[in-house]
C-alpha cells in the first residue's frame, strides 16, 4: 500500500507529471511557433489557451475534477466543436474555384497575367546580366535584322553589330559596361525574371527563359488609390463586386479571374432553393437519400429479426448459424463493398453468371439503386440480428406464457406483445441507424461512385448520390469546386442529423436520467 501510494501521491508522482506535462509543453509551443509562422493565428490561439489550461489544471490542487475533463473538453473542441464552427463560417463565404485565394493575391496575379504579346510575337535571344552600376538587364539580339541592344528595368541602349561580341550564331554575348551572370546564379534566382525590361513606348521584354525574351505590353493596370483594375487597351473598369471579384463597372457578367474569397452572406443557402440548377439535383438527392436510409432500416431491420426469431428457438446447430450470420458484419465494410462491386460486374460479375442475365447493374438508375440497397443489407442485417435477439432475450417469458394460456397463436402473440415490446427497445437505434444510413459515404463512393451520371452533360449528382455524396462532388469531384455551397449542405446534413439524432435520445429517455 505504502509502494501504492508513492508511486500515485508521492514526489515520484510529481516528478513524472512534471516530466510529461513539460514535454507536452514543449510540443505545443514547437506547434504554436508553426502555426504563428504561417499566420495561422486561430490555431496558435487555441494551442496557447489549451498550454495555459493544461499547466493549470494539473499544477493546481483546486482542480481536482477538470484532470479527468480537461483532455476530453480539448480534443471535443478541436476535433468536433471547432470543425462545424468553420464550416459555418465557410458556408458564407465566396470560396470556389477561382476564388481559393486572398484579395492580394488575386491583385498579383490579376497583374501578372494582365499582358499581351505585341502583334508580330517579337521574340529575342538574350544574355542576362548586370550592369556597371549593379542593375539586372538583357543583352538582345535579333540576328538576322542586325539589332542589339541592353535594356534595364528603365532605359533600352541600342548597339551597333561592331559593339557587341557575337558567337557563331550571330548572338551578342558581350557588350560594354554590361557583365554577365553566369547561369549557376540565375537558376532558382526569380528576382530578374520578374523585370519588365524596357523596349518601346508600352510594350517591354519578359524573359521566358534563360536564353529568351518575348515582347509584351501591359493590358491591366491595378489602381490601389481606387481599388480598380482599368483595362489599358480598350478603357474598361473592373471594380470589387463585394462577392469576390473585379467586375467590369458596366456589365456585371464581365469579372476578371481569378478572384478571392469573399463573405457573401447566406448567399449559399438562398442558392439551394433559388438555382434551379442546384435545387433540382439537390432535391432528387434528398428524396432518394431519405428512401435509401429508409429502406436501408426497414429491410435489415425486418430480416435481422426474422433471423433472430427464427434462432430463437432450440434448433441443431444453432450456434454454428449464429456464427455464420455475425460473419459479415466482422469482415470490414470496404472489403465487403469491393467484393460485392466485383459481383454485380456486367461481363464477368457473379450475380449476372448466377441467374444467366447481362444485366448492367451499374448502369441503369433503378437497377444501381437496387444493387446499393441488397449490398447494404448484406452489411447492416448482422447488427439488427444481434440487437434483436438481445432484445427478445430481455422480454419475461412470462409474458408470452400467459398470453398462450388465454388462447392467444403465435401470430397474435408476436403483434401483440413481442413487437410493441422489441419496438420500445429497439426504437433508439432505429434511429440511430437511419441517421448513419443517411450519411453512409462509402458504400456510395466504393460501390457506384453516386452513377450512373451524364458526366458528359456536366451532371453532378448521379443516380445512388446520396447528400453526403453529393456535397463531395460538389467539394471535390467536378471541374469547379465550389467549397462555399458544400459548406451550406453540410450545415444543413449537420441539423438533420443532430435533429434525428436528438428525437432518438428523447425516445430512449437517456437525457431523463439527468434531470
Amino acid at each position: 500500500m505504502a509502494t501504492v501510494n508513492m508511486l500515485f501521491r508521492g514526489k515520484f508522482a510529481l516528478i513524472t507529471k512534471l516530466i510529461v506535462l513539460s514535454g507536452i509543453s514543449a510540443i505545443l509551443v514547437l506547434l504554436i511557433e508553426s502555426a504563428l509562422a504561417k499566420k495561422e493565428y486561430t490555431i496558435a490561439l487555441f494551442l496557447a489557451a489549451s498550454l495555459a489550461a493544461l499547466c493549470y489544471t494539473y499544477l493546481s490542487a483546486r482542480t481536482v475534477p477538470m484532470k479527468f475533463f480537461l483532455p476530453g473538453l480539448l480534443l471535443l473542441f478541436a476535433f468536433v466543436v471547432a470543425p462545424i464552427v468553420y464550416t459555418v463560417v465557410m458556408s458564407n463565404y465566396n470560396y470556389k474555384t477561382g476564388n481559393i485565394i486572398s484579395k492580394q493575391e488575386a491583385i498579383t496575379q490579376i497583374k501578372g497575367l494582365g499582358v499581351e504579346p505585341d502583334a508580330n510575337g517579337t521574340t529575342f535571344d538574350i544574355v542576362v546580366g548586370k550592369t556597371s552600376t549593379g542593375e539586372y538587364a538583357i543583352l538582345a539580339s535579333d540576328s538576322p535584322n542586325h539589332v542589339y541592344f541592353v535594356s534595364t528595368a528603365t532605359k533600352k541602349t541600342d548597339l551597333l553589330p561592331s559593339q557587341v561580341t557575337l558567337n557563331a550564331d550571330g548572338v551578342a554575348t558581350a557588350a560594354p559596361n554590361f557583365t554577365v551572370v553566369p547561369e549557376a546564379q540565375l537558376a532558382g534566382n526569380e528576382d530578374y525574371a520578374k523585370i519588365n525590361f524596357a523596349y518601346a513606348d508600352k510594350y517591354f521584354v519578359s524573359v521566358q527563359g534563360l536564353n529568351v525574351g518575348a515582347v509584351f505590353r501591359q493590358s491591366l493596370k491595378y489602381n490601389p488609390a481606387s481599388d480598380t483594375v482599368v483595362n489599358l487597351i480598350d478603357g474598361k473598369i473592373y471594380k470589387d463586386n463585394g462577392r469576390g471579384n473585379y467586375a467590369n463597372v458596366n456589365d456585371s457578367a464581365d469579372i476578371l479571374q481569378p478572384g478571392w474569397r469573399a463573405t457573401n452572406w447566406f448567399a449559399n443557402y438562398g442558392k439551394l432553393f433559388s438555382d434551379p440548377l442546384v435545387r433540382g439535383p439537390l432535391f432528387r438527392v434528398f428524396i432518394w437519400t431519405v428512401a435509401f436510409a429508409f429502406l436501408t432500416v426497414l429491410s435489415s431491420f425486418a430480416f435481422g429479426l426474422l433471423l433472430a426469431l427464427t434462432l430463437n428457438k432450440p434448433m441443431r446447430g444453432r450456434r454454428f448459424y449464429r456464427g455464420v450470420l455475425v460473419l459479415p458484419y466482422a469482415i470490414p465494410s470496404v472489403m465487403s463493398i469491393l467484393i460485392w462491386g466485383g459481383m454485380f460486374d456486367t461481363e464477368f460479375g457473379a450475380i449476372n453468371h448466377l441467374l444467366g442475365t447481362h444485366i448492367a447493374w451499374f448502369q441503369n438508375a433503378s437497377f444501381a439503386r437496387t444493387a446499393v440497397i441488397l449490398v447494404n443489407l448484406w452489411l447492416a442485417f448482422p447488427y439488427f440480428y444481434l440487437i434483436s435477439s438481445g432484445a427478445l432475450q430481455a422480454i419475461p417469458s412470462e409474458l408470452l406464457e400467459a398470453a398462450a394460456i388465454d388462447g392467444a397463436n403465435p401470430r397474435q402473440i408476436f403483434k401483440k406483445i413481442t413487437l410493441p415490446l422489441l419496438m420500445q427497445i429497439l426504437t433508439p437505434l432505429l434511429i440511430a441507424s437511419f441517421a448513419f444510413n443517411f450519411n453512409n459515404f462509402n458504400l456510395i463512393f466504393l460501390l457506384t461512385g453516386g452513377g450512373p451520371k451524364d458526366l458528359l452533360g456536366g451532371q453532378i449528382a448521379g443516380a445512388t448520390d446520396i447528400l453526403i455524396s453529393y456535397t463531395y462532388q460538389i467539394a471535390f469531384g467536378s471541374n469547379t469546386q465550389d467549397l462555399g455551397l458544400a459548406s451550406s449542405i453540410s450545415v444543413i446534413i449537420f441539423f438533420i442529423i443532430a435533429g434525428i439524432s436528438l428525437y432518438g435520445l428523447r425516445k430512449s429517455k437517456v437525457l431523463e436520467t439527468f434531470g
